[in-house]
């Protein structure tokens, strides 16, 4: 895919017998994941055009097209979906998507290198950053506030960071 492609979403697996999906949005607004245009593979090799059909329980119940049996799409759990960066709305100033936040360095307020972001997970209570340590295959999570991490600089490639002392 020669665009930078961002994760949207991911399939859980199959909802019913009839090739209906259980998908995970990662959208602000999850039902906005139907609205981004089809929907590719990572590699791109397959895309799918989405029609939502129920919410379920921390998901959405959907149809993919081309997916028309339960077979079909128990064999796309796991799939995450993706879609040119082109196609999402501008962010406000303070907003970020994950993919643009991993591979920052991280430092301290004094400018110590802490380490460099690896993944950003949210468990239902607000985005942590997963950061490996410096010269480690360690890492450390911090809650991704305001308060634990005053700074974003996109531009200069870093995240000013501020986390507990338990890090």
């Amino acid at each position: 895919m020669s665009e930078e492609m961002i994760c949207v979403g991911a399939i859980g697996g199959a909802f019913g017998v009839q090739g209906e999906v259980r998908l995970k949005s990662f959208c602000a607004e999850p039902t906005d994941i139907a609205e981004y245009g089809p929907l590719a593979t990572e590699d791109g090799a397959r895309s799918f055009t989405v029609t939502l059909t129920r919410p379920l329980k921390g998901a959405l119940g959907a149809r993919l097209t081309g997916i028309t049996t339960k077979e079909q799409a128990d064999a796309l759990k796991g799939t995450r979906l993706y879609v040119p960066r082109t196609v999402l709305p501008a962010l406000p100033d303070d907003e970020f998507y994950h993919s643009d936040l991993i591979g920052l360095t991280v430092t301290d307020a004094g400018g110590e290198k802490l380490g460099q972001v690896q993944a950003v997970h949210d468990h239902g209570a607000g985005d942590l950053l997963e950061i490996r340590r410096v010269g480690s295959s360690d890492s450390f999570l911090i809650p991704f506030t305001r308060e634990a991490v005053p700074t974003v600089d996109l531009a200069a490639g870093r995240i000013v960071a501020d986390p507990p002392e338990e890090s």
